[in-house]
This record gives structure tokens, sequence and C-alpha cells, in this order.
């Protein structure tokens, strides 16, 4: 037996993934455990999460990869200042001291997160090979073209590879500061949100604007090749030397200053949006046609934080030339740590690689789980009243009744989620029918801006009926975003096909009104037996009531709180909103049932996240 622990952590979305002999046992975020969103520290709770989910201590790792080379990053930081000295002095002294304390000094780190049992050598990958593992060697092809796009790594921003068999060649790389996640985020902050979380915001709020400005980006911001490969004009943004995404020139270049956050967003940031997104999808399917044609693959993995970005998949899978497209659930920097795992089982180690005609991800769903005893031991403690289900049928039967009702679900079932994204284990539910869901869920049960869309859930074997997908298509990890078929589109007429802004959100598109967005697409999320099991009996039951197999799937968590982990912080989160149902495993709770929660520790919980 082999077992491999792979390690991302000190920078952005901390990780720990275990893979023995080749076969990926568990893989967590640190944030889960800790509540802090994005947690960057070291992942002590998911090391050990992954450890005990394996009956192993340190001591009986044979490797620990890590998933990115620190020294070179902290070469390319000190060339960066030094390039733009005296500029970005503020900013040297804030980053340095965190990296003489802690960053140079990853193999003491790591040995004391392994608390000190650990005796062998650590393995550090780049940053974008790791991101390229992940993406490949888990996917279901024998041989692939990889793509893989971020912020930054070491220097790497974007790179090109192709896998085949058990071997990952990278081919071409774009280097910093030349970047289309910095772009992306770039546009991000000035239009009022947080770096490396509102790009989801940005993203959704693209279709309530028009491109206006994306020959302006075109012609001042970026010089734009063929390949996808692009220079950026400098004086345009700060992040090289300030504590800015933007300058003042990007300022007077879009008419102002940045918008200040929680302030009411305007046309122009609309407009930003929607003008940002387009030029970023251009870029991501050059980039991907010159893969296409570097590698003359007809399959794509891709990987990196831009690879969350799943207007821009949708459109490389139906404009670009590839047959099959494969995304790493975890694109961004946590799947690194289960990337550098997998690149030392079969690059370092070269050992031989099966493929699965689905995937060798388990659906994702590596994260922890909880007994019911243990449920039901907490849930008298609290003195929560509930109702037990003796079996499947029953409960999903019940449970669909309640949503057919246009009732609002916390639903914890299993194991967790690696990635983003709620795949029916942490998810909070709706009937998308509902012409009000979206509003209502929004702004009494996530807490969050009205315009944010909510992603269907749909049975695999009926995807087809919904949206335009190829029969069967197969999208479980919520990243593709597709058209909504037009045989369930509501055609607008007089002024309501004149709307403007955020007032589009007033009128319904599709007979599945609360996951149809603004410009008829949706984020698919389809859903089978083999992956998503008591999930997939829910839905089954769903349709067999309504004639309906799409529900509403978004993550079950609040505004600026990291997605639930276990059954205690879904009970806090159940009481903290306004959700009707909350169901743990095969138990259901009704809030009408429950105790008053007490308000100030209701306050208490929504006081520990940040509003962002």
């Amino acid at each position: 037996m082999t077992a491999i622990l792979g390690i991302s952590a000190f920078f952005h979305d901390s990780a720990a993934a275990l893979v023995i002999d080749g076969e990926i046992v568990a893989a967590a975020q640190e944030e889960r455990f800790t509540r802090k969103k994005h947690d960057a520290g070291f992942p002590q709770n998911a090391v050990d999460y992954c450890l005990r989910e394996a009956g192993l201590t340190a001591s009986q790792l044979d490797y620990v990869g890590f998933y990115d080379k620190p020294l070179l990053k902290f070469e390319r930081l000190l060339e960066s200042y030094l390039a733009f000295a005296p500029l970005g002095f503020r900013s040297f002294l804030q980053s340095i001291p965190l990296w003489v304390k802690q960053k140079l000094y990853h193999r003491r780190e790591l040995s004391r997160g392994l608390h000190h049992e650990y005796r062998r050598g650590y393995v550090f990958a780049e940053h974008h090979e790791s991101h390229a593992a992940s993406a490949f060697f888990p996917s279901p092809f024998e041989e692939a073209a990889v793509l893989t796009m971020d912020g930054v790594g070491e220097w790497a921003t974007a790179s090109i590879g192709h896998g085949r068999g058990n071997s990952l060649k990278l081919l071409q790389e774009l280097r910093f500061p030349h970047s289309l996640g910095l772009l992306y985020s770039a546009f991000t902050y000035y239009c009022g949100f947080k770096v490396n979380s509102g790009e989801y915001k940005l993203m959704g709020l693209a279709p309530y604007g028009e491109p206006r400005f994306s020959d302006l980006i075109l012609k001042e911001l970026l010089d734009l090749k063929e390949d996808g490969s692009f220079r950026m004009d400098m004086s345009y943004f700060n992040y090289c030397q300030g504590l800015t995404m933007t300058s003042r020139k990007f300022d007077r270049l879009f008419g102002g200053a940045p918008r200040q956050p929680e302030s009411k967003l305007t046309q122009r940031e609309m407009d930003l949006a929607a003008s940002v997104q387009v030029v970023t999808e251009e870029i991501m399917l050059r980039m991907a046609r010159h893969a296409q044609a570097l590698t003359g693959s007809k399959n794509l993995c891709l990987a990196g934080g831009v690879a969350l970005n799943c207007v821009g998949n949708g459109r490389i899978l139906r404009d670009g030339p590839f047959d099959n497209l494969w995304i790493q659930p975890a694109a961004g920097d946590a799947g690194g740590a289960l990337g550098v795992a997998l690149l030392i089982w079969h690059q370092l180690l070269d050992k031989p690689r099966t493929t699965q005609p689905r995937d060798n991800q388990k659906g994702s769903l590596l994260g922890p789980q909880f007994a019911e005893a243990e449920i039901q031991a907490f849930l008298d403690r609290v003195g929560a009243k509930y109702q037990k289900f003796d079996d499947d049928q029953s409960l999903c039967a019940h449970v669909a009744g309640l949503m057919a009702n246009e009732k609002v679900i916390g639903w914890l079932q299993g194991r967790m989620e690696f990635g983003p994204r709620a795949l029916g284990s942490r998810s909070i539910l709706g009937d998308a029918r509902s012409r009000n869901m979206q509003s209502e869920m929004n702004l009494k049960t996530k807490f969050r801006e009205s315009f944010r869309p909510f992603a269907p859930s749909i049975l695999e074997d009926r995807v087809e009926e919904f949206f335009e997908m190829r029969p069967r298509e197969q999208s479980p990890y919520m990243l593709l975003v597709a058209p909504v078929q037009p045989s369930r589109r509501i055609e607008l007429h007089g002024s309501d096909a004149n709307l403007f802004g955020l007032e589009k959100l007033k009128v319904a598109r599709s007979d599945v009104p609360a996951i149809t967005h603004v410009d008829y697409s949706a984020r698919v999320q389809t859903v089978d037996a083999d992956r998503h099991g008591r999930y997939h009996r829910l839905l089954t039951k769903f349709a067999e009531r309504t004639g309906c197999p799409v529900v509403i799937n978004t993550s079950f968590n609040v505004r600026g709180e990291p997605i639930v982990c276990s059954h205690e912080h879904a009970w806090r989160c159940f009481l903290a909103t306004n959700m009707d149902v909350l169901v743990l495993e095969r138990f259901v709770l009704l809030k009408a049932d429950q105790p008053n929660a007490k308000q100030h520790e209701v306050d208490e919980y929504l006081a520990q996240f940040q509003l962002d």
C-alpha cells in the first residue's frame, strides 16, 4: 500500500487530499472545519480528517506533496517589487514579514502539521503542474489536452498540456503579470466585489448588462493574439506593486472611481461585468482552440480558478473544437492538493492509470459524513423536534411533497462535497417552478443580492428536455452553463421585453423560472443514481409527483459563510434563516415545530461571517 497526502496551504483555499494506491480516498477544504471562508492557513483539520478517514497516522504516509514551489513564488514576488520600486513599498512591508515568518519555512510548517510523525521527504510540484494533474488524472479520458488558467502560481498564469495514459507534459505557458484570472479579478474589484470570492457575483451580474466596454478592453487593456496569449498594459493595473487591483488610469478609462462595496449597483457595473465576461470567453475559446491545435486531441480537461467560469466553459463546449470536456470540480487552489498527490503516484512513481466511464472523482463526494446515531444524539441534546424515516423511499416522497408545496429545504446527506459547489450533499433545495423562489431564497435564506442566479439539479436522463444539451450529457459538478430549451421559454412582449438592468428579474422566462437566468441560461447539474444515491431518489420522487425533474440546488450556507460541514453547522444555519425544513440523513425537522431560537444566538451566528 502506498499512501500519498497532498496539501495546498498558505495562499488561498487550503485543503488536503489523500490518495492510496492511486485511488482518491478523501479530500476536504480547511474552511469547512474552521468556518473561515477561503481559510489560507495550514489545513490541520483537513489533514486530520483525511488520515482519520483512511485509518492512518502521519507516520504511515509514504509521500507528502505540496501543490506549488514556494521559493519560486517568492522569487517572483521579489522581482516584481524590484521592477516597480520605489512603488509598492507599502505592499512590500505587508507581505514580506509573513513570508519571513512562515511561508519560506514550508518543511517546518508541514512537519508541525503532521505532528512531527512524518519522517520522509516532501515533494514540491509547480502550481500549474498540480492544476493540470488534478484535471487530467481523475478524468474519464485516456488521452486529452489540458488547459489551466488562474490568477498566478509561481510565474505561470495559464498553461497548455497534453496527457496520455499515466503521463502529463506541459507544453506552453503564459506568465505573470499577464493573467486572465487577475484581469477578471481587477473588474471584480472595480465593480465593488471582493477579490477571490466575488468573481461569481460578477459572472452572475453580466447578463443584466450590455458589453459596451468590450472593444475598449481589447483596445486599451489587452493585446490579444489569435492563440489566446495576450499582454496587458500594466499602467491600468496596480496589483504588481500596490494594495488595489486597478490604477487611477483605469478609473479614468471607465468613468470614475471603483464602486464602493455594498453600495447600489448601477448600469455601469452591469455593463462592465458583461464586457469583461465577453472578453474572458473569447480568450478562453482561443486558448482552447490553440490547445487542440497543439495536441490534436478531441478531449479537453480544465482546471485553475478561471475554470470555475461556467459560462466560459459552456462556450468552449458549444463553440470550441472539442467533442468532450471534463472540469476538475475543485478547480481552484484547493484542487492542487489532489493534483500533487496524483502527480506523485502517476508521474513520479510511474504507476499505471485506469480510467472510468464517468471519472475517478467519485462525484467529488470526498469529505466527512456523520452517522445517524451521532446526529440523533445531537438533536436530542439541543431539544430539536424531528421525525425519523426508516427508508429512503418514504423519506424522499415526504420531502418531495414539502418541496412541491414551495417549502425551502436544507439537505445534508452522506459525504461532503470537495470543491466550491454544493452537489446534493450540503444543499438548500427548492421548487424550480416557483416564480418567487429566486428572490425569496436570495433575500430571506441566503441573505445575498437578489440578482444572484440559482442553479438547477436535473435527472441526467431528462437533461435534454429542459436544456440545450446532448441526450444524457453529463454535468455532475455544476460547471457548465447551457441555454434553456426554446420550448420551455416564455416569450416576452410589450414592456416586459424592454425591461432594463435588475428590472429584468421581475419577469418569468420559462416554466422553471427560479433557475432560468435573464439571458435564458442555467448552470446545470445532472444527477445520476451511481454518484448521487439518495439525492437522485429525491429528484425521482419530485418528478413523479410534479412531472418536473428539476429542482433549485444552492449551497447550504448564508452569505459570507463556507458551506456547512456537520449537522451542527446545518442546525445553526437552519435556525438563523427562513428555511422551512431541515433534512439530516433520515431525520426531518420542520421550522414551525422547533423551540424558538434565542435571537442573540442567531445574531452571534450571523455576525461570524463577513458580508462580502
